[in-house]
This record gives structure tokens, C-alpha cells and sequence, in this order.
């Protein structure tokens, strides 16, 4: 194996998954469910994929405190001063910079990966390819660098990176769009050089930190005291008293979209961010008729495009139904059309208005 003692990773596993209501609930969100009935969670399915190339020791969980016992039961390889556990969700920069420091403090020569713990990779033996050079990258040069997806139809639910027209094989990133119209994203599409935005970011801790000061510097006066702090007893005391007072702000709005040495490398390894039903039916097998199922077994009659899941060896009968969500959990049951799956957020918050916060 590579000599991989400088390499380091961030699994942020902190969210809470509304869009996947009723499996996904703020006291056992989706990353910690195994949504493809692979016999893996999503969180464990992303560790073990990261760990062929980061040593399990230098793999940090970024998450909120709530889901401490989760992270350690789910996995074992990872230790509790391995948990970055945040006091209140301040969005994605402050967990950033918490772990750039924390590295920085244990290795200055330190490059990390930054990646969702509830996305999905078909080809991982080419994800890993592609994080070495990422790393090789950050390790020689002060830049910035984020993993964009090489986009198969026009899809207005992700964020896209304009990049620069060049040989080589990373390229410097031009421009970034937050979620577009149909129309914009077909001209993304018909233009080739825009890529989706995956959230997946590589940089050393030494230029993730510069960048900090230089966009960022309230948040580096918090969370930085100058004491070494990190990794010591008082770790825990410190991040307690001083993360709420940073500011909610993403690393794309707070960092990326202002930074002149942001760079991508195009990459296409069978990426999902797994972030709806929608999404979910795509990814898994499906019968003759199109419909995906996980957990039940079914008798499908005049009925198509579904996505069922149930409890294992639920008997479930659908006729005449084509095109739609349905989802049981304990004494929970959604159906839902899958036109309407963004509308499954609001749905989670009018159960629990209705019938209490223990069913969200």
C-alpha cells in the first residue's frame, strides 16, 4: 500500500435525511439505514470504501452529538477521539474547519478528504483512483479541490461546476451555479465543460486553513485559540464553549465561490447522492415493469415505476398503481407519488405536528 501516513479523511454524517421520511428520522437518520438492502449502512459502506486508501485512525466522523452511540456501533475500527460531535448543525464550514484543525494540529503535512457519509459509488476501485490524485495534487501545490461528476441528463437538483477548457487532467474551476432551471442545465449539458457538484473535496489541512483566514477569519478567531487545544482533554470543553458562536454557512458559499485556486477533476465512478425515493428506485434492480423494491415481497398487478419498501418479507399486493412512493416503517406508512417526493419534507413535518416528534 501507498505510504498513506499523511492522508486523512472527514465522513460528515451529521444530516438528517428528511427527504427519505419515514425510514430516515432525526434519532436514526438515513446514513446509519441500509436503504439498498446490501447488508451495509451507508455510513459503513462509505468507511470501508475510504479506509482502502486512509488508514482508520485518520478517518474523522464529523456529526452531531445525538448520533455519538450510532457512529460507534456502526463502526468499530473508529475510536471517540475520532468523533468530531457537533453542540448544534452550523451547516458545513465550521465542522470543516474543526477537522482541518484538528489534523493540522496532529500532522501540518496533513491532506484530507472531505465526503458525504449517505452517497452512493458503484466503481469504487476508481473512486479511490481518483482521491490519490486528488491527493498527490494537494500535497505538491496550494489548491483547492472538489470531485465533479461527469452529468448523464440535465438535472436541476445539483449544484454545477464550470471548468476551464484544458489538457491537463485537473482542471481550474471557472464557475459555480447553484441549482438551475431545465433550460440552463441543458445548455450546461450541451456546452461540456460543466460538471455536478458532489460535495466531495480534497485539500491539505495547511491550505484549507489559509483559505479560512483569508475568507472566512471570524470563524478562524473561534475556533482557533492558539493553545493547541486540539487533541488534548480539552478538546471537548473548548468546542462546547466556542462552535455555536460561529457563523451557518456551507464551505461552498464561505469558501469555494470566493477562492482563485479552486481546481475539479472530472470524474465518473457511478455516483449518487442517494437523496430522495426518487433517487433511490434509479439506483436499485428492477422487474420487467420497472418497479424497485427493498424488504417485501410483492405481487405487482397493472402497476409500474413504484418504489416499495417494507419491513423483510412483508406480503404486499399493488394493483393499478404506477409511479409511486411507498414506504412502511414500524407503525408508519407513506404513499406518495413520485412526482411529488420534494413535497416529503413538508409531509415529515406535518406528522409531526399531528402526531408527535417520536415519528420524525
Amino acid at each position: 500500500m501507498t505510504n498513506n501516513k499523511h492522508y486523512y479523511a472527514v465522513i460528515m454524517a451529521g444530516g438528517i435525511g428528511t427527504r427519505f421520511w419515514p425510514i430516515s428520522t432525526s434519532t436514526y437518520p438515513k446514513q446509519f439505514h441500509d436503504v439498498l438492502g446490501v447488508g451495509q449502512s451507508l455510513i459503513q459502506r462509505t468507511f470501508e470504501r475510504i479506509n482502502d486508501l486512509v488508514p482508520s485512525k485518520n478517518i474523522l466522523i464529523a456529526t452531531n452529538k445525538n448520533y455519538e452511540d450510532l457512529v460507534l456501533q456502526q463502526l468499530p475500527k473508529v475510536n471517540k477521539n475520532q468523533l468530531l460531535l457537533e453542540p448544534v448543525i452550523k451547516n458545513t464550514a465550521p465542522c470543516i474547519l474543526y477537522a482541518a484543525l484538528k489534523i493540522y494540529n496532529q500532522n501540518p503535512d496533513g491532506v484530507l478528504l472531505v465526503a458525504p457519509s449517505d452517497h452512493w459509488i458503484d466503481n469504487e476501485n476508481e473512486f479511490i483512483k481518483n482521491i490519490k490524485t486528488s491527493f498527490d495534487a494537494c500535497a505538491e501545490k496550494d489548491i483547492l479541490m472538489t470531485l465533479g461528476i461527469q452529468p448523464d441528463t440535465p438535472n436541476t437538483g445539483y449544484g454545477y461546476i464550470q471548468f476551464e477548457k484544458e489538457t491537463s487532467e485537473i482542471k481550474k474551476v471557472s464557475n459555480f451555479t447553484e441549482k438551475p432551471n431545465l433550460q440552463t442545465a441543458e445548455n450546461f449539458l450541451e456546452s461540456g465543460d460543466y460538471l455536478w457538484n458532489a460535495g466531495i473535496f480534497v485539500w491539505s489541512a495547511k491550505s484549507i486553513i489559509n483559505a479560512f483566514k483569508k475568507y472566512l477569519p471570524k470563524m478562524v478567531a473561534i475556533l482557533d485559540d492558539g493553545n493547541n487545544v486540539y487533541n488534548t482533554d480539552f478538546e471537548d470543553d473548548f468546542i462546547k464553549n466556542n462552535y455555536t458562536k460561529c457563523e451557518s454557512i456551507s464551505i461552498d458559499f464561505g469558501i469555494m465561490e470566493k477562492a482563485n485556486n479552486v481546481h475539479v477533476l472530472p470524474v465518473d465512478f457511478g455516483w449518487s447522492d442517494l437523496g430522495t425515493w426518487g433517487s433511490l428506485h434509479n439506483k436499485l434492480e428492477k422487474d420487467e415493469t420497472n418497479n424497485a423494491v427493498v424488504g417485501a415481497n410483492t405481487i405487482f398487478r397493472n402497476a409500474n415505476g413504484n418504489m416499495v419498501r417494507t419491513q423483510s418479507g412483508k406480503k404486499v399486493v399493488i394493483q393499478g398503481l404506477s409511479d409511486f412512493i411507498i414506504i412502511e416503517k414500524d407503525d408508519v406508512l407513506l404513499i406518495c407519488p413520485k412526482k411529488d417526493e420534494q413535497d416529503i419534507k413538508q409531509i415529515s413535518a406535518t406528522v409531526k405536528a399531528t402526531f408527535g416528534d417520536e415519528f420524525v
